[in-house]
């Protein structure tokens, strides 16, 4: 039998983390569509209505169903407006491990959304699900993602030489792949306590994680 997770929300003080919905749809095609996002992500370029739509109504719903992760859409509880996504894959049920990619809306970034919708995540994740890892990759030209790394107590453990491809835009404006070391991050149960005081500072931090 397929281990999954609930098919759940979380809250936190300003965010409700959720099944994506299709009027979600729009949203979520133009935050892929920004340039920062295109840079460290895989998503597809341009990234089209047909592509979101298909995320939320399969791709998406398959990463539980099928026992890989579960995908988040992260929303401002008090506009319900798109703030961004939060994504939990590469889930071993025997090492009780899974792996957070996340990404902010252009909008919502500077506000510390990435931090507290990963730390609340985090806090499900250990708590109401009893796992015992929970790991981050960045690339090592992404320094806002390290911040949110950092902000939410995780642990560098090292890196991965020429593990990923980003994006880079020409003087000519296309995008061309460039190779980039990753650092690999992890949180642990008992490293949550001590990141609670960080989350009271809200500056905020963005993040463009790889994107499946």
């Amino acid at each position: 039998m397929t281990s999954t997770f609930p098919n759940v929300s979380i809250s936190t003080e300003r965010l409700v983390l959720r099944a994506f919905e299709e009027p979600d749809t729009d949203a979520l095609a133009e935050m892929m569509n920004d340039e920062l996002v295109i840079a460290w992500t895989s998503a597809p370029y341009p990234y089209t209505r047909t592509d979101a739509r298909a995320w939320i109504t399969e791709l998406a719903p398959a990463e539980r169903a099928l026992g890989h992760g579960i995908v988040f859409a992260v929303t401002e509880f008090l506009t319900q407006r798109l703030v961004g996504i939060v994504h939990l894959r590469h889930t071993d049920w025997r090492v009780r491990s899974s792996e957070i990619s996340y990404v902010i809306a252009p909008w919502a970034r500077g506000e510390g959304y990435a931090s507290e919708a990963a730390y609340g995540t985090a806090q499900w994740l250990f708590r109401d699900q009893k796992f015992e890892r929970l790991e981050l990759r960045t690339a090592a030209d992404n320094a806002a993602s390290q911040q949110v790394a950092q902000k939410i107590g995780c642990i560098s453990e090292g890196v991965l030489r020429s593990a990923w491809i980003a994006r880079a835009r020409t003087e000519s404006g296309t995008w061309h792949d460039v190779r980039t070391d990753v650092i690999v991050w992890s949180l642990l149960p008992e490293d949550l306590p001590g990141a609670a005081e960080e989350l009271a500072d809200t500056s905020g931090f963005t993040s463009y994680d790889d994107w499946n």
